[in-house]
Protein backbone atom coordinates (compact mmCIF):
# COMPACT_ATOMS: atom_id res chain seq x y z
CA UNK A 1 0.00 0.00 0.00
CA UNK A 2 1.06 3.52 -0.91
CA UNK A 3 1.44 6.14 1.79
CA UNK A 4 0.57 9.53 1.35
CA UNK A 5 3.20 11.80 3.12
CA UNK A 6 2.05 13.36 6.19
CA UNK A 7 1.57 16.88 7.37
CA UNK A 8 0.01 16.39 10.37
CA UNK A 9 2.25 14.30 12.81
CA UNK A 10 0.62 15.78 16.12
CA UNK A 11 3.94 16.53 16.89
CA UNK A 12 4.82 19.79 19.55
CA UNK A 13 6.87 22.52 18.82
CA UNK A 14 9.96 21.14 20.76
CA UNK A 15 9.67 17.51 18.44
CA UNK A 16 10.14 19.35 15.66
CA UNK A 17 12.54 21.32 16.74
CA UNK A 18 14.54 17.77 17.47
CA UNK A 19 13.22 16.75 13.99
CA UNK A 20 14.21 20.17 12.46
CA UNK A 21 18.40 19.26 13.32
CA UNK A 22 18.08 15.81 12.30
CA UNK A 23 17.13 16.54 8.89
CA UNK A 24 19.21 19.43 8.34
CA UNK A 25 22.50 17.37 8.92
CA UNK A 26 20.41 14.09 6.63
CA UNK A 27 20.44 16.81 3.58
CA UNK A 28 23.08 16.93 1.39
CA UNK A 29 24.98 17.58 -0.41
CA UNK A 30 25.06 20.44 1.87
CA UNK A 31 29.10 21.92 0.54
CA UNK A 32 31.59 22.05 3.41
CA UNK A 33 29.08 20.49 6.64
CA UNK A 34 28.47 17.35 7.93
CA UNK A 35 25.66 15.21 6.46
CA UNK A 36 24.47 11.53 5.50
CA UNK A 37 27.34 11.10 3.10
CA UNK A 38 30.54 13.15 4.49
CA UNK A 39 32.17 13.35 7.63
CA UNK A 40 34.69 16.17 8.26
CA UNK A 41 38.12 15.03 10.22
CA UNK A 42 37.18 15.61 13.86
CA UNK A 43 33.13 15.99 13.12
CA UNK A 44 31.15 12.80 12.45
CA UNK A 45 27.88 12.57 11.27
CA UNK A 46 26.65 10.37 14.54
CA UNK A 47 27.92 13.00 16.73
CA UNK A 48 25.53 15.03 15.06
CA UNK A 49 22.66 13.05 15.42
CA UNK A 50 23.44 12.40 19.37
CA UNK A 51 23.72 16.51 19.87
CA UNK A 52 19.96 16.57 18.30
CA UNK A 53 18.60 13.65 20.84
CA UNK A 54 20.97 15.05 23.49
CA UNK A 55 18.94 18.97 22.95
CA UNK A 56 15.63 17.59 23.70
CA UNK A 57 15.10 18.48 27.13
CA UNK A 58 16.01 21.85 26.34
CA UNK A 59 13.74 22.42 23.90
CA UNK A 60 10.69 20.57 25.63
CA UNK A 61 12.12 23.41 28.61
CA UNK A 62 11.77 26.00 25.74
CA UNK A 63 8.15 24.53 24.58
CA UNK A 64 7.22 24.84 28.37
CA UNK A 65 8.42 28.39 29.01
CA UNK A 66 11.17 28.27 30.15
CA UNK A 67 12.92 30.93 30.42
CA UNK A 68 15.01 31.64 27.19
CA UNK A 69 18.50 31.24 28.60
CA UNK A 70 17.89 28.56 30.21
CA UNK A 71 16.10 26.20 27.92
CA UNK A 72 19.01 27.31 25.65
CA UNK A 73 21.72 26.74 28.11
CA UNK A 74 19.83 22.96 28.92
CA UNK A 75 19.94 22.34 25.51
CA UNK A 76 23.60 23.13 24.58
CA UNK A 77 25.10 21.01 27.44
CA UNK A 78 22.49 17.87 25.64
CA UNK A 79 23.87 18.09 22.56
CA UNK A 80 27.77 18.22 24.09
CA UNK A 81 27.20 14.69 25.31
CA UNK A 82 29.12 13.26 22.43
CA UNK A 83 32.70 13.21 21.22
CA UNK A 84 32.78 15.54 18.18
CA UNK A 85 32.19 18.84 20.45
CA UNK A 86 30.43 21.51 19.10
CA UNK A 87 27.44 20.37 16.78
CA UNK A 88 24.52 22.46 16.70
CA UNK A 89 25.11 25.66 19.17
CA UNK A 90 24.29 28.00 16.56
CA UNK A 91 21.06 26.09 15.44
CA UNK A 92 20.01 25.74 19.40
CA UNK A 93 20.63 29.91 19.14
CA UNK A 94 18.08 30.10 16.34
CA UNK A 95 15.86 27.10 17.65
CA UNK A 96 14.97 27.75 21.27
CA UNK A 97 13.20 30.95 20.50
CA UNK A 98 11.17 29.65 17.71
CA UNK A 99 9.90 27.04 19.53
CA UNK A 100 9.03 29.78 22.40
CA UNK A 101 7.48 31.39 20.14
CA UNK A 102 5.26 28.66 18.56
CA UNK A 103 4.35 27.56 21.78
CA UNK A 104 2.96 30.45 21.93
CA UNK A 105 0.67 30.46 19.06
CA UNK A 106 2.56 32.68 17.16
CA UNK A 107 5.66 32.00 15.04
CA UNK A 108 6.42 34.92 13.61
CA UNK A 109 8.46 37.44 12.92
CA UNK A 110 6.65 39.47 15.51
CA UNK A 111 6.07 36.64 17.58
CA UNK A 112 9.86 35.37 18.06
CA UNK A 113 10.87 39.16 17.95
CA UNK A 114 8.30 39.42 21.15
CA UNK A 115 10.45 36.28 22.78
CA UNK A 116 14.15 37.70 22.13
CA UNK A 117 13.29 41.31 23.13
CA UNK A 118 11.69 39.98 26.44
CA UNK A 119 14.96 38.64 27.87
CA UNK A 120 16.58 38.90 30.80
CA UNK A 121 20.27 39.34 32.52
CA UNK A 122 19.16 36.21 33.94
CA UNK A 123 19.29 35.06 30.35
CA UNK A 124 22.45 36.22 28.94
CA UNK A 125 24.49 35.02 31.91
CA UNK A 126 23.21 31.37 31.06
CA UNK A 127 23.87 32.00 27.49
CA UNK A 128 27.56 32.69 28.52
CA UNK A 129 27.78 29.98 30.06
CA UNK A 130 26.51 27.77 28.03
CA UNK A 131 30.06 28.51 26.19
CA UNK A 132 31.62 26.73 28.93
CA UNK A 133 29.97 23.65 27.95
CA UNK A 134 31.72 22.91 24.18
CA UNK A 135 34.30 24.84 22.35
CA UNK A 136 32.70 27.72 19.93
CA UNK A 137 34.14 29.53 16.98
CA UNK A 138 33.69 32.97 17.68
CA UNK A 139 35.24 35.99 16.16
CA UNK A 140 36.55 38.98 18.58
CA UNK A 141 34.52 41.01 20.55
CA UNK A 142 34.35 44.73 20.26
CA UNK A 143 37.46 46.43 20.77
CA UNK A 144 35.54 48.47 23.71
CA UNK A 145 33.91 45.86 25.01
CA UNK A 146 36.69 42.93 25.89
CA UNK A 147 34.88 41.93 29.33
CA UNK A 148 32.09 40.69 26.93
CA UNK A 149 33.89 38.16 25.50
CA UNK A 150 32.09 35.03 25.51
CA UNK A 151 35.16 33.16 25.81
CA UNK A 152 34.93 34.20 29.61
CA UNK A 153 31.66 31.87 30.19
CA UNK A 154 30.63 32.49 33.42
CA UNK A 155 32.85 34.77 34.39
CA UNK A 156 31.57 37.93 32.34
CA UNK A 157 28.49 37.91 34.96
CA UNK A 158 29.50 40.53 36.71
CA UNK A 159 29.98 42.25 33.51
CA UNK A 160 26.49 41.63 32.36
CA UNK A 161 24.88 42.21 35.48
CA UNK A 162 27.34 45.52 36.05
CA UNK A 163 25.81 46.93 32.42
CA UNK A 164 22.31 45.43 32.80
CA UNK A 165 22.96 43.61 29.59
CA UNK A 166 19.67 40.69 28.06
CA UNK A 167 20.65 38.20 26.05
CA UNK A 168 18.95 40.25 23.59
CA UNK A 169 21.27 43.24 23.95
CA UNK A 170 24.35 40.72 23.68
CA UNK A 171 23.03 39.61 20.74
CA UNK A 172 22.52 43.15 19.26
CA UNK A 173 26.49 44.21 20.22
CA UNK A 174 27.28 41.35 17.45
CA UNK A 175 24.85 41.57 14.73
CA UNK A 176 27.22 43.67 12.73
CA UNK A 177 29.40 40.63 12.15
CA UNK A 178 27.37 37.64 13.24
CA UNK A 179 24.34 35.97 11.02
CA UNK A 180 22.67 34.53 13.78
CA UNK A 181 22.74 38.12 15.89
CA UNK A 182 21.40 39.68 12.90
CA UNK A 183 18.42 36.72 12.64
CA UNK A 184 17.68 37.37 16.39
CA UNK A 185 17.46 41.46 15.81
CA UNK A 186 16.06 41.12 12.72
CA UNK A 187 12.71 39.24 12.91
CA UNK A 188 14.87 36.50 11.59
CA UNK A 189 14.09 37.40 8.51
CA UNK A 190 16.57 34.89 6.70
CA UNK A 191 15.27 32.01 8.30
CA UNK A 192 11.57 32.94 7.71
CA UNK A 193 12.18 33.40 4.04
CA UNK A 194 14.38 30.06 3.78
CA UNK A 195 11.50 27.93 5.45
CA UNK A 196 8.69 29.78 2.12
CA UNK A 197 11.17 27.84 0.15
CA UNK A 198 11.49 24.89 1.51
CA UNK A 199 7.71 24.51 1.67
CA UNK A 200 7.46 25.81 -2.12
CA UNK A 201 9.83 23.58 -3.16
CA UNK A 202 9.12 19.83 -3.88
CA UNK A 203 10.54 16.34 -3.34
CA UNK A 204 11.82 14.74 0.07
CA UNK A 205 12.35 17.39 2.83
CA UNK A 206 16.32 16.61 3.02
CA UNK A 207 16.64 17.40 -0.66
CA UNK A 208 14.75 20.11 -0.18
CA UNK A 209 17.21 21.34 3.24
CA UNK A 210 20.16 20.87 1.02
CA UNK A 211 18.89 23.52 -1.79
CA UNK A 212 17.54 25.78 0.48
CA UNK A 213 21.23 25.55 2.16
CA UNK A 214 22.98 27.01 -1.52
CA UNK A 215 20.06 29.47 -1.82
CA UNK A 216 21.12 30.95 1.68
CA UNK A 217 25.36 29.99 1.22
CA UNK A 218 25.21 32.38 -1.94
CA UNK A 219 23.23 35.10 -0.87
CA UNK A 220 26.00 36.33 1.40
CA UNK A 221 28.97 35.62 3.60
CA UNK A 222 29.09 32.83 6.00
CA UNK A 223 29.90 34.21 9.06
CA UNK A 224 31.71 31.16 10.55
CA UNK A 225 34.11 30.93 7.44
CA UNK A 226 34.83 34.89 8.01
CA UNK A 227 35.82 33.41 11.09
CA UNK A 228 37.58 30.78 10.32
CA UNK A 229 39.11 32.24 6.83
CA UNK A 230 38.40 35.61 6.62
CA UNK A 231 36.11 38.25 4.48
CA UNK A 232 37.65 37.39 1.11
CA UNK A 233 37.83 33.46 1.24
CA UNK A 234 33.77 33.73 2.67
CA UNK A 235 33.01 36.05 -0.46
CA UNK A 236 34.35 33.33 -2.86
CA UNK A 237 32.47 30.49 -1.26
CA UNK A 238 29.39 32.35 -1.59
CA UNK A 239 30.23 32.79 -5.63
CA UNK A 240 30.91 29.22 -6.01
CA UNK A 241 27.64 28.17 -4.07
CA UNK A 242 26.02 30.86 -6.59
CA UNK A 243 27.39 29.12 -9.53
CA UNK A 244 25.96 26.02 -8.98
CA UNK A 245 23.27 24.55 -11.26
CA UNK A 246 22.98 21.30 -10.97
CA UNK A 247 23.33 18.09 -8.59
CA UNK A 248 26.65 16.74 -9.79
CA UNK A 249 28.04 20.54 -9.17
CA UNK A 250 26.65 20.58 -5.68
CA UNK A 251 28.41 17.49 -5.30
CA UNK A 252 31.79 18.43 -6.71
CA UNK A 253 31.40 21.82 -4.35
CA UNK A 254 30.88 19.45 -1.32
CA UNK A 255 33.95 17.67 -1.53
CA UNK A 256 36.06 20.77 -2.96
CA UNK A 257 35.16 22.25 0.34
CA UNK A 258 35.64 19.76 3.26
CA UNK A 259 38.58 19.20 0.88
CA UNK A 260 39.76 22.96 1.47
CA UNK A 261 38.73 22.99 5.35
CA UNK A 262 35.52 25.23 4.33
CA UNK A 263 32.69 24.85 6.74
CA UNK A 264 29.73 27.53 6.39
CA UNK A 265 28.13 26.31 9.91
CA UNK A 266 26.14 29.62 10.36
CA UNK A 267 24.58 28.97 7.02
CA UNK A 268 23.78 25.39 8.52
CA UNK A 269 22.09 26.96 12.05
CA UNK A 270 20.01 29.02 9.71
CA UNK A 271 18.71 26.47 7.39
CA UNK A 272 17.96 24.11 10.21
CA UNK A 273 15.95 26.94 11.99
CA UNK A 274 13.79 27.49 8.42
CA UNK A 275 12.87 23.89 8.26
CA UNK A 276 11.89 24.32 12.02
CA UNK A 277 9.45 26.29 10.80
CA UNK A 278 8.33 24.45 7.63
CA UNK A 279 7.62 21.20 9.74
CA UNK A 280 5.32 23.77 12.09
CA UNK A 281 3.70 24.72 8.93
CA UNK A 282 3.11 21.15 7.50
CA UNK A 283 5.53 20.22 4.90
CA UNK A 284 4.58 16.78 4.25
CA UNK A 285 7.14 13.65 5.40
Amino acid sequence: MTKTPVSDRGFGPARHAELALLLEVAGTPKPGNVDRRRDLSDLHFEHFLTGAVGSASGLRLAEDGASVGEAFETAVAGMSEQGGGNTQFGCLLLLVPLVRAAAAGDLSPTGVTDVVEQTTVDDAVSFYRAFEHVDVAVGDPPEDAPALDVRRGADAESTLRGQGLTFYDVMELSADRDANGREWTGGFTRTFCAAESILADEGPVTDRVARAFLDLLAEEPDTLVVTNHGAAVARDVMDRAAAVSNPDEAEKLAESFVAEGINPGTTADIVCAATFIALERGVPL
